[in-house]
């Protein structure tokens, strides 16, 4: 069976059967696993036409209305955005069986309901592989490029689109990466899509241990800082690793003398001189983000706003030195 994806535009997602994602899977195969999630199993497939998709098939939940809600907030959000740095929804597939089940000593024919959420493939992997208790051991350029990469589509989650989209997951698991690298965020199973700012609680279990905020944990309330600071916690991860965040969390000015020691050693003396700008704006952030008290954070905006303001200089220091030549 033949299915041309090439006319994917901004909302719209195809409909695969349930067949054909079995094939292209080879019957959701073991080799063919490249992920997991806490709802459900991530598959490589490649279709007849050689395009390579992620196939994510939910367990049943047949009888959990959370999975059910999570099938339709991620289907249904993702068709709202079309942007560079935000995974592309390819299609999905929805369809209800009946097979021979035994219940009661008896068997009896009962309700299935197969679900599965079809992405580009990311050639690059999840930005969880690049992170560990040490600092990302990616080049700078790269980290720098995954951090404004993902402060970008958070941007746009937040501010570009016609509801506001709170991810309420972000982490490096769900960081995804194509083969240039560019970041994309993924996984939006537990994304909520509001019409205001204002902050809201709620009683479902959201997000991951570690990068959710104090406010969250405490009282379940929810708004664009909760976000922030989970984007806070990836970056602090990339550029100082898990351990430092975990043991110096109380010590900022720590963490800020370690990431600029490690990055300083790392890139040497020349290359230092022109990201040591890039490096001690990034941790200033990402240690802004995570400040208990959401008010002290600082709004997506805003953060893009002073990466926008880093590279502006570094195009017109080049421009100066290229003229001079």
């Amino acid at each position: 069976m033949m299915l041309n994806t090439s006319h994917h535009t901004s909302g719209t997602a195809s409909r695969f059967p349930l067949e054909l994602l079995k094939k292209i899977t080879n019957n959701f195969s073991k080799d063919r696993i490249i992920g997991y999630g806490a709802y459900g199993v991530v598959y490589k497939g490649v279709l007849d036409t050689g395009e390579k998709i992620a196939v994510k098939k939910l367990r049943d939940m047949s009888q959990d209305l959370d999975g059910e809600e999570q099938f339709l907030n991620e289907c249904t959000n993702l068709t709202k955005v079309q942007h560079q740095n935000i995974v592309r929804l390819v299609g999905y597939c929805y369809e209800t069986c009946r097979q021979l089940e035994e219940y009661g000593g008896k068997h009896v024919l009962a309700e299935v309901n197969e679900r599965a959420l079809c992405f580009k493939y990311m050639e690059g992997g999840s930005l969880e592989n690049y992170v560990s208790d040490k600092p990302c051991t990616l080049a700078w350029d790269i980290c720098y490029k995954i951090i404004k990469g993902v402060c970008e589509g958070l941007n746009h989650l937040h501010n570009g689109c016609k509801y506001i989209i709170f991810h309420l997951d972000l982490k490096p698991a769900n960081i995804l990466l194509d083969e240039d690298m560019i970041p994309k965020i993924g996984d939006f199973g537990l994304s909520r899509l509001l019409s205001s700012t204002k902050t809201c609680t709620t009683t479902t279990r959201l997000g991951t241990l570690g990068f959710t905020p104090p406010e969250y944990v405490d009282s379940q309330e929810i708004s664009p800082k909760y976000d922030v600071f989970s984007l806070g916690v990836v970056i602090i991860y990339i550029m100082a690793g898990r351990k430092q965040y975990n043991d110096h969390f109380d010590n900022p000015s720590k963490i800020i003398g370690l990431v600029s020691e490690h990055w300083e050693k790392r890139l040497g003396a020349t290359i230092w001189a022109h990201a040591s700008e890039e490096v001690n704006t990034c941790i200033e952030i990402a240690l802004r983000c995570v400040k208990p008290d959401r008010q002290e954070r600082p709004i997506i905006s805003q953060i893009v706003e002073d990466l926008n303001t880093i590279d502006m200089a570094k195009l017109s220091l080049t421009y100066e030195v290229l003229k001079d030549r």
